[in-house]
């Protein structure tokens, strides 16, 4: 029984016409070779970091032997007639071709690797290596074991509808010789991995049924159930380095990189050292001296420590004096929960002082609004497949990264981003900030971080609940460190409260003739630009600042907002805003009017008033929010009044913060974790709570964006309410919100339409 494809080579790449040279890492044992390098070139530059960072109990030696055999087996099931027939659509003369759209191939090639591999267990298993860990990570360097759309199937891969029901294997000719090209990949075997000529009780297959196929899924399924993987963390590091270095391998070769002087001397042996720090904390000290806040966290002893202070009490620059002690010989990620506050944290610290990057999902554009592009990173090869793969490794060769939280802390839910980085995140010292308003599962998340990760951290936040610090320090499992904030600095009576059933226009215009700059935090979109179009009834000067622009356009205005309040503009302003205040707004306002929300963001919009502390209090005013449930509860708008009316006399921080933190709330965060607790499943999952949003592209921007790069779609993107949004066409799987439901212009965003009306 012989496939109709015979190919004299079995390729792990597509064939590309331009390619000049791609017999080598473009074939099944070249590119082999090339992740196996990588992977051992990881290791071997991380050394014996890689084990102390996740606490794990095997030598250097074993995990190197185990994430080997993982590389070895990772494409063995390439070497079938479905996919060799799609990487070969370019090749004239190779018959039959196979077109993913309408021929898929009926398993999904790391599937049939792990059944090949099942059928070598015998001589695999006499590997220096683990068979069964290897085999979970072999089957899930694509994120697609296990799970589906972000759920447990239990499926040790899918068997499509594909036009036939047999697959033809390239591992035996029809007088049962191995077939040439899969003979050099055991001999690469028995050299690389030390393993004897294969002997097998039974000879493996040359063609699989779908029965087959069933049959060999749950003999592994059923040998995992009784699987030993203990401790997880292995399992994950183990999983995260195929990945990772199937990425760059993947990646290396269609350059003219050498890989070994890539891994090592320009990228991840890139570390930090205290002269480059100092710099820094120079920089923004401009001549001042540290505040003894700063010192103490400079000074802490423990390798996990929490930094518990106020807004505007010098945190971050705090975090730098405590990364100069701390993230020495290492590299430092700065993990804010916002891409604004991402942003503004790289251009205030480390842009031009550290070799450093900013990495979420729209720093490009952020960064491009703000003409701060030295590297020549845009250039006209925007379209170019190698430099779209590369973007994903431009943290390798960085001492510092700011990022938002997502870029680490997805790595314990299986995101791709997270694990293509996980070189870096292996050597780095961590600082997460605002910890305070992480959700649920985000929390979950971090404390499994904290588990599993034993690096220097710091976390810091306004204020910490005590189910969270209890959490916390039972996940850390060690001695904790935690400093306060500066007495003094918190002691300032900063806000005087007031509560009106309605919202007072003749304060704040008094407050603007006044030359004052007033903040307005709304909880509703709507609401916003409904106060918007008031106050520009009224001839103020306003600004509008929400998360319904396109995000090119939000960039600009929140850099509006942001230029506004800077002292040396004289000008008065009202800024009219939603939560996107709360965080990634650095601004002092003389007036804060807001709506009442749940009391961890009142106290995050108060952080916004008086922030350049005047040496006296300035008023806050808060009003009602009838539209309950969106975005917050009944209870959640209660206690936010609760907090209100809780002070009748002049505010502080300090007092702020003990009123958060003596709240009875017992809540338990989601720590289940796909990467530690899916045993062999691999497979991504949302590493938040599903929000009330989804992000969309409009149809009057169809025309102008149907062409471009997927890389330059971000910044047309909008947020929206999630709802009736399913049966909407869609791009580059963005829903494309049509133009007679929602409009849109640069004042105001995008707003609903209805009857022929803005909602």
């Amino acid at each position: 029984m012989q496939p109709k494809l015979v190919p004299n080579l079995l390729l792990a790449k597509s064939y590309e016409r331009n390619q000049q040279s791609w017999k080598g890492s473009y074939t099944l044992v070249g590119h082999t070779a090339n992740v196996i390098k990588a992977i051992t070139t990881i290791i071997d530059t991380l050394g014996d970091r890689l084990i102390n960072q996740f606490g794990l109990n095997c030598s250097l030696k074993e995990l190197t032997a185990t994430a080997k055999l993982a590389g070895y087996i990772h494409d063995w099931g390439k070497a079938n007639d479905h996919f060799q027939g799609v990487v070969r659509q370019n090749i004239d003369n190779a018959e039959p071709k196979r077109y993913l759209l309408n021929n898929p191939q009926l398993i999904r090639h790391e599937t049939a690797s792990m059944l090949l591999a099942w059928e070598f267990k015998e001589w695999l298993q006499k590997s220096e290596g683990d068979f069964m860990t290897a085999l979970a990570a072999a089957g899930g360097h694509h994120l697609k074991l296990g799970g589906r759309s972000g759920k447990c199937t239990d499926e040790l891969g899918e068997i499509r509808q594909a036009g036939d029901n047999k697959i033809y294997l390239y591992t035996l000719t029809s007088n049962n010789k191995y077939y040439p090209s899969f003979k050099g990949l055991i001999h690469y075997g028995m050299k690389e991995l030390g393993l004897p000529k294969p002997k097998l009780s039974k000879k493996p297959s040359i063609v699989w049924t779908v029965k087959d196929i069933k049959t060999k899924q749950n003999e592994i399924i059923e040998a995992y159930e009784s699987w030993q993987y203990d401790p997880a963390a292995l399992v994950a590091v183990i999983k995260a380095l195929v990945i990772s270095g199937d990425a760059i391998a993947s990646a290396i070769a269609q350059t003219n990189f050498s890989m070994e002087d890539f891994i090592t001397n320009k990228s991840i042996s890139k570390t930090l050292d205290e002269e480059k720090l100092q710099q820094v904390i120079d920089n923004r000290l401009d001549g001042k001296i540290l505040r003894p806040f700063q010192e103490h966290l400079g000074n802490s002893q423990a390798r996990v420590t929490l930094g518990r202070a106020g807004c505007g009490t010098g945190k971050t620059l705090g975090a730098y004096n405590w990364a100069k002690s701390k993230a020495i010989g290492r590299k430092l990620i700065f993990c804010y929960p916002t891409t604004g506050t991402s942003t503004e944290g790289f251009i205030d610290y480390v842009h031009n002082q550290l070799d450093s990057v900013l990495l979420h999902s729209r720093a490009d554009v952020d960064l491009a609004q703000l003409n701060l592009y030295t590297t020549g990173e845009e250039e006209d090869a925007e379209d170019n497949e190698i430099a779209t793969k590369l973007e994903s490794f431009k943290a390798w060769g960085k001492e510092s990264i700011v990022c938002t939280v997502d870029t680490v802390l997805g790595m314990i839910q299986c995101n791709r981003k997270p694990l293509y980085l996980f070189p870096v995140i292996a050597q780095s010292a961590f600082v997460f900030d605002e910890v305070h308003c992480y959700d649920d599962r985000l929390f979950g998340a971090l404390l499994r971080f904290l588990e599993v990760v034993k690096a220097p951290i710091l976390l810091m936040s306004a204020s910490f609940l005590p189910w969270q610090l209890e959490a916390i320090k039972k996940a850390v499992g060690e001695k904790l460190e935690v400093i306060q904030g500066s007495k003094e600095l918190e002691s300032y009576s900063r806000y005087n409260f007031h509560y009106y059933q309605q919202p007072d226009w003749q304060r704040v215009e008094t407050e603007l003739s006044n030359g004052g700059k007033v903040l307005w935090v709304c909880n509703q979109v709507n609401t916003a630009i409904d106060v918007y179009n008031e106050a520009k009834s009224k001839g103020l000067n306003a600004l509008l600042y929400h998360s319904r622009y396109r995000y090119e356009d939000r960039v600009k205005h929140h850099r509006a907002v942001v230029d506004a309040f800077k002292p040396e503009n004289k000008q008065p302003i009202l800024a009219i805003a939603t939560q996107v205040a709360e965080m990634s707004l650095d601004l002092s306002a003389t007036l804060l009017v807001s709506q009442i929300a749940e009391p961890a963001g009142l106290i995050q919009r108060l952080g916004r008033l008086n922030r350049k502390y005047c040496e006296k209090a300035l008023d806050a005013i808060f009003y009602p929010d009838d539209k309950v449930g969106f975005p917050y509860s009944q209870k959640q708008l209660d206690e936010g009044k609760k907090l209100i009316e809780s002070f009748s006399k002049e505010v502080t921080q300090a007092q702020l913060a003990q009123w958060l933190e003596n709240i009875e709330d017992n809540r338990q965060p989601e720590t289940n974790s796909v990467l530690l607790d899916g045993e062999w499943r691999t497979y991504p999952t949302s590493l938040r709570e599903a929000g009330f949003n989804i992000t969309v592209l409009l149809e009057q921007d169809f025309s102008k964006i149907k062409s471009i790069p997927s890389k330059e779609l971000p910044r047309y993107t909008v947020p929206i309410p999630a709802k009736n949004t399913q049966t909407w066409q869609r791009h580059k799987f963005y829903p494309i919100a049509p133009s007679n439901l929602w409009g849109y212009t640069l004042e105001l965003g995008a707003f609903e339409i209805k009857e022929g009306k803005q909602i």
